[in-house]
């Protein structure tokens, strides 16, 4: 495949090893007197050793390559220490790879390994939706988790937590005129924000929702959410389905969920919900009970 990746002019290049340090995924090394470009998997072309090289010996072209591997190189990183751990995240987040930092710290949880401090990617402006930009590059995600010594990975809204409640009452329900009871049982909700390993999910029975039902649809709460871990997006809007469709596959991977119900608004474009579940279990290799209830516009269960 042809993409961009590294160069470095023998003619230039000295062998100080200033460029080193700077490629926290291991792609140089110096040999015989000069720095290398020894494997095209772990360069992801970004060029953060270009700024640090003092004669200017190292560019960027475009080139046949082997495609990059995060996975290869996590491998690699994760032996060399929690600072180069942070230097690799920190140098995704700030060239705006949303995926493969995704990818990266989808690969710290799967192997027990803890989140470190560290900025994660900011705040961009969303492409058009439907555009290439959009497709390629979707939305930046703050990952949250049970990691110290920062739960949060920068983003304290994104930190799992279990929300306690009473036990259920006995006999029928006796609603307080204009009051009602949340029955949301975890934080956070919108699926951009959770994190797969979080100990809610075990044995859950998991409730998937258009992020429009619980507004269209009064008794969201008391007769859809009871009981239930919910996750929130939209198919339509959020740009980041394939990146939801890993982060889906992560948590049926890792936990026993005993069933899933989609709740999708009756409008066409909301039937990408029960896709992204569907394929996230068929990337997960299980089969797990589900099912679907459609909230139409004026507030009724279908």
């Amino acid at each position: 495949m042809k993409r961009k990746i590294i160069s470095i002019d023998d003619t230039k290049c000295t062998g100080c090893g200033q460029c080193i340090p700077d490629c926290p995924e291991g792609a140089l090394q110096l040999i015989d007197g000069k720095a290398r470009l020894v494997s095209d998997l772990f360069c992801d072309g970004l060029g953060a050793c270009i700024g640090t090289c003092p004669e200017g010996a190292i560019s960027i072209v475009e080139r046949e390559a082997g495609a990059y591997d995060e996975r290869a190189v996590m491998a690699t990183i994760v032996k060399q220490g929690r600072p180069v751990i942070i230097a690799h995240l920190e140098h995704l987040a700030n060239h705006g790879q949303v995926g493969l930092y995704n990818e990266a710290i989808e690969y710290l949880i799967e192997n027990g390994l803890p989140i470190p401090d560290h900025l994660p990617p900011k705040t961009r402006k969303p492409a058009p939706f439907g555009t290439q930009q959009a497709r390629q590059s979707p939305p930046p995600v703050c990952h949250a988790g049970p990691h110290e010594p920062n739960p949060f990975a920068g983003c304290p809204g994104s930190a799992a937590r279990t929300i306690q409640k009473a036990e259920p009452r006995t006999g029928p329900r006796q609603p307080v005129p204009g009051t009602t009871s949340s029955e949301l049982r975890q934080w956070p909700v919108q699926l951009a924000l959770i994190n797969p390993a979080a100990a809610y999910f075990k044995d859950a029975d998991l409730l998937v929702s258009a992020d429009c039902a619980p507004f269209a649809y009064a008794g969201f709460h008391e007769d859809l959410l009871k009981g239930k871990i919910l996750i929130i997006f939209c198919p339509k809007l959020d740009l980041n389905l394939d990146d939801y469709i890993g982060k889906l596959a992560a948590i049926f991977s890792m936990h026993a969920i005993r069933s899933i119900t989609v709740i999708r608004m009756e409008v066409p474009c909301c039937g990408g919900l029960r896709h992204v579940v569907e394929k996230a279990m068929e990337k997960a290799g299980k089969k797990i009970p589900l099912e679907e209830t459609t909230v139409t516009i004026d507030g009724k269960l279908r």
